[in-house]
């Protein structure tokens, strides 16, 4: 359950759709890119402060977890919670449905 239990599915996934970037972090989650600096590098002109908007925003809205671990230099992942896991079909019917579009236009 969101950690911000005012927060409807609907406003979620109204940010994570209308955000330019929280589609494309969670697709590179979901394929095992999870450290912060492999996501900023993965994707050209994301800057690191909005990177970390929308991470802590997942985080509130209990889709991803954060984990750090005791090391030095720190290092942190991300990982899909239970809930956020839900939200994985529809990362996935996003793909496909480009995939189709993207095959149309090259006809």
């Amino acid at each position: 359950m969101p950690t911000n239990s005012k927060t409807s599915v609907s406003e979620m996934l109204e940010y994570i759709v209308g955000c330019k970037w929280s589609m494309r972090i969670l697709g590179l989650i979901q394929a095992g890119v999870d450290r912060p600096g492999a996501i900023t590098r993965s994707l050209e002109g994301l800057t690191t402060k909005v990177l970390n908007a929308c991470l802590h925003k997942m985080v509130d809205f209990d889709i991803l977890e954060r984990i750090a671990y005791p090391e030095v230099p720190p290092r942190v992942e991300y990982k899909f919670t239970q809930f956020g896991l839900r939200f994985t079909p529809i990362l996935n019917t996003v793909r496909e449905l480009q995939s189709e579009v993207d095959r149309q236009m090259s006809e």
